[in-house]
């Protein structure tokens, strides 16, 4: 069972950004067909499994199958898409984001606890 939830509709994403003014998030924008992507994957599952940060919700947008929430994404954070990309947002402001070999389970510890 995965800590994150799976975003694929719009409506579900708005849900989530309104949502941030009470409570921090992290999206995951994720390729199902990228090594990269599938690498980043890991980093974040294995920072999940641990001791995650339960000041914050979890989720992942599957770029592919779910692309106009991953456009919507980076257009209400105003930060050009990249996958895979993590980005943390509190108060419907970009708070970190990074992508490619960046993913890491060190920097998402770094950056969330």
């Amino acid at each position: 069972m995965s800590a994150w939830k799976e975003l694929t509709t719009v409506d579900q994403w708005q849900e989530v950004w309104d949502r941030s003014s009470d409570k921090p998030a992290v999206v995951l924008k994720h390729s199902t067909t990228c090594p990269v992507s599938a690498s980043a994957l890991d980093e974040y599952e294995q920072y999940l499994s641990g001791k995650p940060n339960e000041e914050v919700d979890y989720y992942l947008v599957k770029v592919i199958e779910s692309r106009p929430v991953s456009n919507q994404i980076a257009e209400d954070l105003g930060i050009k898409h990249a996958s895979p990309q993590i980005l943390y947002f509190k108060n419907k402001e970009s708070v970190w984001n990074t992508s490619h070999w960046s993913v890491t389970t060190k920097h998402i510890t770094a950056v969330l606890d």
